[in-house]
């Protein structure tokens, strides 16, 4: 079951209909707990015994470091002493950090037993020789799949426990907790919900106004729009581009860079709407993951508006105990570049995802060194503000986000190398000319770029208009809009929609 798909309109109008007629919370939470494993079995049965043992594991460890320090015991007129309590004090936070050191140790090992195992054995056949550890590596890689949206899941439950150790109350109901981590919008590719987030509005769970079923079903709408009808026809052309690199030539490979990261835009800023307006239909609101990221004028400004639950996670749970920006500046670029290859190895296995969370620390790093300098040097901080300015940093930014997502589309060093190294001076084969242009596309080079051109040019008048001029479409043309919308996707989304790129990560 996708989320663009015939079962799954009937899945969710089904779960509507029970749903809002239960009176108690209770039901509303079993229910949604239910759909969300049978969500869940319709893409990976085998392994919802493992998200349930997760889930328990986690809610007895946040119960456990969320337990009070005992008070002190009287034993008829005597009362223990304050240096014991202080000791008794010290003992239980140690007790405590205990307890969060092993939760975040289960849930990297968690990601560790699943995502990386081929990839570690693998390194350890290049440099010790043992080919036992690469035919292991291999198996694993053929026979055992890892648990979808597993990496989302890891990082909900660190963040969770992290929060109780600060001091957040724990959940003391296992069916609250157990209904937030499965909660199937956005259980497979998130977005990054805090759990605390998530309980306050069971207090205030009421049935949707007129304007939110709108809303709900416009986001809908525009997430089928986005994936179907734009990004899964971008993909066919990527995936031609990359899957036959030697017969690319050098123009090629620079659309489909392109074409790359617009599809990779749009498919999973595509899930994510489907995911909050369905979310809004069942009564809850799931924080935004994107805000026109590619009109980005910084490398930070992008980490700002790209994968933003994910950019959240990243600042309050690695950037900010490692001292974020508080320590020296050569320590503050350190924990960018740390911060950065953590993003990447999370994103996958493979050397490609881990040069790509390099090359954007790297970035990150030369930013706030420019920032530094800007600071310092006046006129080049007004240089930056006019307008000759402004593009060159949106350019150079652009350039190096379209760049890096090389190595994510192609992580193999040697695909992604074969690829950077033919960006220039390479002839294209003309049968793949033919093949992809002519007979795929039914357009030639010059018209495919110009129809990455428009869907940029849209993002821009979209913004403006937007942000700008602050015009919204009003709900009731909303409303009108939904129903062509789906009718569009359903007539001319290409046959056999392509798997949610984010599902992988």
């Amino acid at each position: 079951m996708t989320f663009i798909s015939i079962v799954y309109a009937l899945f969710l109008s089904s779960l509507l209909a029970i749903y809002w007629t239960a009176n108690k919370q209770r039901s509303r939470l079993l229910l949604l707990s239910l759909a969300s494993l049978i969500f869940y079995a319709s893409l990976q049965v085998q392994y919802i015994p493992l998200l349930l043992i997760g889930i328990w594991i986690n809610y007895r460890l946040g119960l456990a470091i969320a337990q009070n320090t005992p008070t002190p015991i009287h034993i008829g007129p005597v009362k223990i002493s304050t240096e014991q309590e202080y000791f008794a004090q010290t003992h239980w936070n140690r007790r405590r950090s205990l307890l969060l050191a092993i939760g975040i140790l289960f849930n990297v090992f968690l990601l560790l037993s699943f995502k990386y195992i081929p990839f570690l054995l693998t390194i350890v056949r290049d440099l010790f020789g043992i080919q036992q550890a690469g035919e292991v590596a291999t198996w694993v890689d053929s026979n055992i799949a890892a648990p979808l949206g597993l990496s989302f899941f890891s990082f909900e439950c660190i963040a969770y426990l992290v929060d109780v150790y600060r001091g957040a109350p724990a959940s003391q109901k296992l069916l609250q907790f157990t209904t937030y981590k499965l909660f199937f919008p956005k259980l497979i590719s998130g977005p990054i919900t805090r759990y605390h987030q998530f309980s306050k509005q069971l207090k205030t769970l009421i049935f949707p106004q007129a304007h939110q079923w709108v809303e709900g079903l416009w986001w809908i709408a525009c997430g089928a729009v986005k994936k179907g009808l734009i990004a899964d026809r971008l993909g066919i052309y990527v995936d031609l581009s990359f899957q036959n690199l030697q017969r690319a030539g050098s123009e090629d490979l620079w659309l489909a860079t392109i074409a790359y990261g617009l599809q990779l835009y749009l498919d999973f800023s595509g899930y994510v709407d489907i995911a909050r307006g369905s979310a809004m239909l069942l009564g809850f609101n799931l924080p935004p993951n994107f805000n026109f990221p590619y009109l980005s004028t910084s490398i930070a400004d992008f980490w700002r508006r790209w994968h933003m639950s994910l950019g959240d996670w990243l600042r309050n749970y690695l950037y900010f105990p490692l001292g974020g920006s508080r320590v020296s500046l050569a320590r503050t670029c350190v924990n960018l570049a740390i911060v950065m290859l953590v993003a990447g190895i999370w994103h996958g296995a493979a050397w490609g995802f881990i040069v790509w969370g390099g090359l954007h620390g790297a970035a990150l790093v030369v930013h706030r060194l420019s920032e530094s300098l800007s600071k310092q040097v006046g006129a080049l901080a007004k240089w930056w503000k006019t307008i000759p300015g402004i593009v060159v940093a949106w350019f150079s930014t652009q350039l190096m986000v379209f760049f890096s997502w090389i190595f994510f589309r192609l992580p193999q060093l040697k695909d992604s190398g074969w690829a950077i190294s033919h960006l220039w001076g390479h002839a294209p084969d003309v049968q793949f000319s033919e093949k992809v242009y002519l007979e795929t596309l039914g357009i030639d080079r010059l018209e495919l770029a110009l129809v990455l051109g428009s869907l940029w040019l849209l993002m821009f008048l979209s913004y403006f208009i937007e942000r700008g001029l602050r015009l919204q479409i009003n709900w009731p043309l909303k409303m009108a809009l939904v129903p062509v919308c789906l009718y569009v996707v359903w007539l001319f989304a290409p046959e056999g929609s392509l798997p949610y790129i984010y599902f992988d990560f």
